[in-house]
């Protein structure tokens, strides 16, 4: 019978606060973390016991995005900005502030930067000239998660108001208002495929939404007991994972959305807290998670594994 087996590699402890965000790095065995303390740390999965300090903001950091056509890692920091930092030259080559608030997502597209605000806006900004391009103001209420699909060109954005707006990602006018969860949207991600729209909740229900059917609810489920914080999918895009608020990590087939695996403290000595960031990496296919107790998890998640 065929099964999956997920075995834990190793548990990364450099942090000194929660670990809120995980983005990849310049190569497939590279990652970024940062959280709670400040600390941007570069890590290499070759050589774990040398994690580093790439920089340091004095307040909480929850986004991260590394953009690979500038070599550039754009850090979110809370209260102020963000920095761009370049890994070539490995210095800071400019920062933009963006009001006293939260920065809860950040994306690059066409060296056009995309800020998901704590104030309800999400700033467009261009990479090259550090300049505004555009402030959407999408609601009262925090702007939390933001999906581009550049093949539909369309850019989606989960708000705290329960909300999904769709905008255009050209003119970046506002096409569509879903109305998808009880509470806010934490996690939206478009399939490999960009058939769906995935989307995660405070709710702790996780909803597929289709693409080409004006985003129709194709699929609701009860997928964990607390909220969800953030979803992945795996490189070949046949798998993707949730992490939630109640400390689990899930497994799951994207064609059937069929729960295919739970990870946890009881049964793999998982997080003991809220699992706050997912990222599947290049690098032998493993898995990385964030959470609360400071730590980052590595896990190795074989689905050809098969049990006599």
């Amino acid at each position: 019978m065929s099964k999956i087996q997920v075995t834990k590699v190793e548990t990364l402890a450099g942090h000194q606060d929660c670990v809120y965000i995980l983005e990849k790095g310049p190569e497939p065995h590279l990652f970024f973390s940062s959280g709670g303390d400040g600390v941007i740390a570069q890590w290499d999965l070759n050589d774990l016991e040398n994690g580093r300090m790439l920089a340091k903001v004095p307040s909480s950091v929850y986004a991260l995005c590394y953009y690979p056509e500038r070599n550039a890692l754009i850090v979110g920091q809370n209260f102020d900005g963000i920095h761009i930092i370049d890994l070539t030259e490995r210095k800071e080559k400019g920062s933009i502030k963006l009001g006293n608030t939260q920065i809860f997502d950040i994306k690059v597209v066409n060296d056009h930067v995309f800020c998901a605000l704590g104030n309800g806006e999400v700033h467009v900004l261009n990479l090259t000239t550090l300049e505004t391009v555009k402030v959407i103001r999408g609601s009262e209420q925090s702007a939390r998660c933001i999906a581009i699909s550049e093949v539909n060109q369309e850019l989606a954005v989960g708000f705290s108001d329960n909300c999904i707006r769709i905008y255009n990602l050209q003119n970046l006018s506002e096409k569509k208002v879903i109305q998808a969860h009880k509470i806010s949207v934490f996690t939206v991600q478009y399939s490999p495929d960009q058939r769906y729209l995935i989307s995660g909740s405070r709710d702790a229900h996780l909803k597929v939404w289709e693409v080409s059917q004006a985003y129709a609810l194709k699929q609701s489920i009860v997928a964990h007991m607390y909220a969800i914080n953030h979803l992945v999918f795996s490189a070949d895009g046949k798998h993707f994972v949730t992490c939630s608020m109640d400390k689990s990590i899930k497994v799951w087939d994207a064609r059937t959305f069929q729960l295919l695996k739970v990870i946890d403290k009881a049964r793999h000595a998982g997080h003991g807290t809220s699992v706050n960031k997912v990222l599947w990496t290049n690098f032998n296919n493993l898995l990385l998670s964030a959470s609360d107790d400071r730590s980052i998890s590595i896990w190795d998640i074989n689905f050809n594994f098969s049990e006599e």
